[in-house]
């Protein structure tokens, strides 16, 4: 299974995830395919997402049971915790702490 979640995306790539997954909520897709084509679709919406984000997760064979990818949307990011990959949101008080000021 397949789950992909598009935020502030043209329509035109929504409607074009529509052909392989359905649209559960508002930009939130879920169906089941091939590696390949899920590849492929995650390539699409790196492609067509201009300033939107995107995130996808899919079912893999590892302790979570599941792998996940973003893209866009630099307050969050995807950090390897001793192989559990667990999501980070920077806020100000962590651009206070590990971002020097600029001189």
């Amino acid at each position: 299974m397949v789950v992909m979640v598009l935020e502030k995306v043209p329509k035109s790539l929504r409607g074009e995830l529509t052909r392989w997954m359905l649209e559960v909520s508002t930009g939130v897709f879920v169906g089941s395919m091939s590696a390949m084509v899920r590849d492929l679709l995650w390539d699409k919406c790196v492609e067509k997402s201009r300033a939107g984000r995107c995130c996808q997760l899919y079912r893999t064979n590892n302790e979570q049971g599941y792998a996940i990818r973003m893209h866009g949307d630099s307050n969050r990011s995807i950090r390897d915790f001793d192989g559990l990959m667990l999501v980070t949101v920077k806020n100000a008080k962590w651009e206070q702490m590990f971002v020097e000021p600029a001189s």
